[in-house]
């Protein structure tokens, strides 16, 4: 897959590996250079609780955990 680099100098990462690998803006990288003309990316700081929710998913009891839709805490109340 092809990407061009900006003026600045900055590298678009496509959003087909954005999406596969859950890459946030943000995200740290290191870049390394391998050879003339060819580089490497990694990243440096993975997305907080990566694979928490697969793991919890992969629990074997069926049916302990199931995800929730997230919600707003606006409508909470603190203590009286």
């Amino acid at each position: 897959m092809k990407t061009i680099i900006s003026s600045k100098g900055q590298i678009v990462v496509p959003a087909v590996f954005r999406n596969q690998d859950k890459i946030e803006p943000g995200q740290a990288f290191d870049i390394e250079r391998v050879d003339k003309g060819e580089y490497r990316l990694v990243v440096t700081d993975p997305p907080k609780n990566q694979g928490l929710v697969d793991t919890l998913l992969a629990c074997p009891v069926k049916g302990w955990f199931v995800p929730i839709e997230s919600e707003s805490t606006d409508t909470l109340e603190g203590p009286s």
